[in-house]
């Protein structure tokens, strides 16, 4: 990654240089090395709620539970996006809305998705079955990955072939986490 150097300006402001900020967003968008999105993509169908099976750990889901994610159209193309989880220890929902666009085709599972401001993310579906049943959706590298599903409860087979999945593509799996769901949520 590039390094970033901010400079002070003539009225004593911090600045980032436009052309490093430029290459930083460019390679938050990216999609693992050596992964490929799933083609054939159907927007329409992916749409609705999903539930968060399981993830690799992160700092803005970390002691969430009973986490979903709801997608929808926007009136600008784009997909509107409502995070939501709770946290068991502080006893309270949190709710996160993103936009998402398309970042090559759109029959291309590859997109990419903000929560703040200018800064977007890769979101890459990387395996999807037929019936829109289940998903394994990567970050722009191998620190996030996903495995969701439209119930809250994934058979065990078929979490086993996504971890599998995800294990030939060189992701940590050892690391995921189980994310609770059912009668323990509210």
């Amino acid at each position: 990654m590039p390094s970033i150097k901010p400079f002070i300006d003539r009225r004593g402001h911090w600045l980032v240089a436009t052309t490093a900020s430029a290459l930083l967003l460019v390679g938050c968008t990216g999609i693992p090395s050596g992964t490929q999105p799933v083609t054939g993509f159907e927007l329409e169908r992916y749409l609705g709620k999903w539930y968060e099976i399981a993830r690799l750990d992160h700092s803005f889901e970390r002691g969430l539970d009973c986490v979903t994610a709801d997608y929808s159209l926007r009136d600008d193309d784009g997909v509107r996006v409502i995070n939501r989880g709770y946290n068991f220890e502080e006893q309270a929902w949190d709710e996160a809305e993103g936009r998402a666009y398309f970042v090559d085709d759109e029959d291309v599972g590859r997109l990419k998705v903000s929560f703040f401001g200018p800064f977007f993310g890769g979101y890459n579906i990387l395996e999807l079955d037929d019936d829109y049943q289940y998903a394994l959706v990567a970050g722009p590298n191998r620190d996030y990955l996903w495995i969701l599903a439209r119930d809250p409860e994934l058979d065990d087979a078929t979490y086993q072939q996504l971890r599998d999945t995800a294990e030939r593509l060189d992701f940590a799996v050892d690391e995921l986490i189980d994310v609770e769901h059912g009668e323990a949520c509210p």
